[in-house]
Formats: structure tokens, sequence, C-alpha cells
């Protein structure tokens, strides 16, 4: 049965429409919040007479607007049904399937990658963004460091979390990843050690290898970080960098305390090893209260500590922006090894990011909310129908970190995808191997979406564990390609 949204509801949504005249305001209103989920797709409207009525205007006003998105490609009408959200295109456009070899089909639910839909006020701020582009047409549209205007809101953003900042230590880069492989190429050279968690985010990680540096491993248990151990591998392995994710780390959630990052930073500075501080997840706290109690940045404790921060976990993936902050006297390096990969990040999407960082306050929070329940939906679910599995419930972040009775997390991964769920096993997260016991679940679908990936996940790991060994270790080699997460 397709979900229903009432005419109240929609109402609310819908706010104070432009109304001259008023059915293209409430069609741009719809078509908005269908694009940006607040209306979830296959979603049936309410009937004309019923919004009619809850709107106060005209049922021509409410025919006319569900016309328009007919023929834009955002509802359909179906005989004896009523009218049915929709996206141009379909679903396929809505979701690319491109990181899912092997896969296809509209019931896949893709939980490979940690990737939300935009936020509510995304459209907004495209549009304002676009009012100020005519004022950079005249150049030339090259900014090595990044737009001015967007330099000085991350600037400001770092102040605020009591890290000083002056815009000229901030690189806006093309996404996070495209930060990390700029900090690799001018701070390491062929054979240079970087220790790096693990678990850890796979991709920075590979970032680093392309690099030419060598991993060095240093373990987060699910309790937390050990920093009396990563303090000796720090010792042992004279690394020149250390690759550390401090704010809901990816996979674990964890959340490294004011006083852990003081001791690290001391740890740091012994071995006079420069921390490298992910910061994409850094934004997403979850628990009420958190966001404004977040742990100073690493960098006030580690004066020679390089940040990377994200736009695509804070707001939206399709926003490919990230950015480095580093000291003044490292700009040069980072100029100097950024050319040889890009010339800049996009003048419009730097002026959409400007424009988000200023109206943060009202877009992050619906954010945040709608995380919090995909991960309470999440949590609910695994306790259900999974409940032989462990887990910690992050304060933040986007994922579960799922610890299982056996180490059968590539197997069930592979039984999952035939069923219709992709989820990354815990080995692709693992520097040096294994980690097979744990499987990343992430709670950015719907809370009924989710609800049905579990319900999958547990007919997988049944099916899983109650088959003999050999046949594990042959899902074990189907599945152990999958890479590519986010």
């Amino acid at each position: 049965m397709s979900p229903v949204i009432s005419a109240q509801r929609v109402a609310s949504l819908a706010g104070d429409f432009p109304r001259s005249p008023a059915y293209l305001g409430l069609a741009e209103s719809l078509r908005v919040l269908i694009g940006d989920g607040r209306i979830g797709i296959g979603v049936r409207l309410p009937s004309e007479r019923e919004l009619t009525g809850a709107l106060d205007v005209s049922r021509t006003t409410v025919t006319r607007a569900y016309e328009v998105l007919r023929e834009a490609g955002y509802a359909e009408a179906r005989r004896g049904s009523g009218t049915f959200t929709t996206v141009p295109g379909g679903q396929r456009r809505a979701h690319d399937r491109s990181l899912l070899p092997g896969t296809g089909g509209e019931d896949i639910i893709d939980l490979n990658c940690a990737a939300h839909s935009a936020p509510p006020g995304l459209v907004e701020a495209y549009q304002r963004a676009t009012e100020e582009l005519p004022a950079y047409l005249s150049g030339p549209g090259y900014f090595p460091l990044g737009v001015p205007a967007l330099q000085a809101r991350i600037a400001a953003a770092y102040d605020a979390r009591g890290l000083p900042t002056v815009p000229e230590q901030v690189m806006v880069t093309a996404g996070a990843l495209a930060a990390a492989s700029i900090v690799a190429q001018a701070y390491t050279s062929t054979g240079d050690r970087v220790v790096v968690e693990s678990p850890t985010y796979p991709n920075a990680t590979q970032a680093v290898r392309h690099a030419g540096a060598r991993l060095v491993p240093a373990a987060v248990d699910p309790d937390g970080w050990d920093l009396d151990a990563l303090a000796a591998t720090l010792r042992q392995s004279s690394p020149r960098l250390a690759y550390l994710i401090p704010d809901f780390q990816n996979p674990t959630g964890h959340l490294m305390s004011e006083a852990q990052r003081e001791e690290l930073a001391a740890a740091l500075a012994r071995t006079r090893t420069v921390v490298v501080a992910d910061e994409a997840h850094q934004a997403l706290a979850l628990t009420p209260g958190l966001a404004a109690a977040m742990p100073r940045p690493l960098a006030a404790y580690a004066d020679d500590a390089i940040t990377i921060g994200s736009a695509s976990k804070s707001f939206w993936g399709g926003l490919r922006l990230g950015w480095v902050r580093a000291p003044l006297a490292d700009m040069d390096r980072l100029i100097h090894a950024r050319i040889g990969l890009d010339l800049g990040a996009p003048v419009f999407e730097q002026l959409v990011l400007a424009d988000l960082m200023d109206h943060s306050e009202e877009v992050l929070p619906l954010h945040r909310e709608r995380l919090v329940a995909g991960r309470d939906a999440l949590v609910a679910a695994v306790r259900e129908h999974l409940p032989e599995w462990r887990f910690r419930v992050p304060d933040g972040g986007l994922a579960l970190w799922c610890e299982l009775p056996e180490a059968l997390g590539t197997a069930t991964s592979a039984e999952a995808e035939r069923r219709g769920v992709v989820v990354a096993p815990g080995p692709v997260f693992a520097v040096e191997g294994g980690l097979d016991r744990y499987v990343r679940i992430p709670w950015t679908a719907s809370p009924e979406t989710l609800t049905e990936a579990v319900r999958r996940l547990a007919g997988a790991w049944e099916h899983v564990s109650t088959t003999t060994r050999p046949a594990s270790s042959r899902s074990r080699r189907e599945g152990a390609g999958r890479v590519m997460v986010a």
C-alpha cells in the first residue's frame, strides 16, 4: 500500500507560498518538497477537495497546481486511486546505481553509501546563489584557494568553534576526497609512513596510498580509541602524518573528548607527527544539546594540524565541495600540490555553500531531525530483527557499526545483496584485512526503507549463519570486491 500524506501536513509544509498566481506558487512549493524529500516519492497526495480546504484556496488553484506538477514530471494520476508523487525520469534518476555492479531494479535498497537526500532549504540556496553569480562572470573563474566569500565563512565557522582562523588558511576543494588527495600529495613522498585508524573510511586511505605512502594501522576498538596504543604506534613507526577522524568516526561513530584530544596532541608533538583531522561528520551531532557543546577542533590543540571539512555530509552529496584548513606557512605547499590536480572548485557551488553556511541555523536542525528519525528507526529494527547483533548507538554521524556473533560479515553482505539490500561489510574498512565480524548500516534512508532493509538483512543473516562453512567461504569470496563506499 502506498503511503499517504494528509492535507494538513501538506499545508504545514507548503507554508506561505507565493500567490500571484497561486496555482504556480503552490506547484513550485510542492515541487521543492518532493524534490528534497519532505514529501516522499510514491506518496498519494491529498484529494483536490481536501487540499482546497486545508489551504483555503479555490478548487481551481489546486487542480491547476496538480496539472503543473504532472506536466513537470513530479506527479502522476492513477485512475481510481488519486495523484501520486514521482520525479522526472523515475527513481533511477534520483538514485544513481553506478556503485552497484551486478545489481539493478527499483527494489534495490542502497545502503552501501552513507549518503542522504538533500535537506529542506537547498533549493532556495541555489536560487539565491544564482543572483550572486553575475558578479563573478567578468573574471576568469579560477580561484585556487576558493571564492573569498566562502573562505571567509569557513574561517568564521572555525573561529566560532574555538579555533582562530583567517580566510587565507582555507583552501576550498572539489570534495573532501579531493582535499585528502591534495594533502597527501603535499605532505608525503613515496615510502613515507602514515598512521591511519582501523576501521576507517577506505576512500580517504586510498588517496593516501595513491601518493605512495605506506599505511600503518592503529586500532579503534568498539569502545573507542586506545590512546596509549596509538601513542606507541606513533613512537614505533615515526610517521609523516596521522590521518584520524575525531568527530563521529567513520564507521564506528565515536566522538573524541576534549581530554582525549589534548592527550593525543601531546603524543603527536612528542613524535613530531602532523595530524590530518577529517571532520566530514562534525556537523552531524544528533544527541539533544550536543551540537552546541561539541569539542573544539583537534587543530585547537595541535598547532601544525591539517583539518579537512566537507559539505557533502552536512548538506548534500551532490554539492561536491570540501576544504582544507592549514597553518598559513603551509598554504603555498598545498597550492603547488593542488595545481597538479585541478585549478579550483566550481564557482557556483561555492556560492551555494556560502549561502547555506549563512542559513545553517535554519537548514541543519531540520537535517538533523531527519537523521535522528532514521537512526531511531534503524536501531529499533536491528534490535527487533537481529537481536544477536551488537552495536552502540552513536551520538552523531550517519551509521551503525554492527558486530555479528560470527565472522560472517562479507558473506552476510553478499547474501543481502541477492535479497535486494546493499551494505558494506567490515573488511572494506580494514587497513590490513580482518573485521569480518562487522557490517556498517547507514541510517540515511527513510525510516520505512530502513525497517525493510533490516528485515532483508535478517533473512540474509539467518541463511548465512545456518549454512555450512564451505558455502560461507564461497559467499565471502564472491563479495570481496566491493570497496566503493561513502
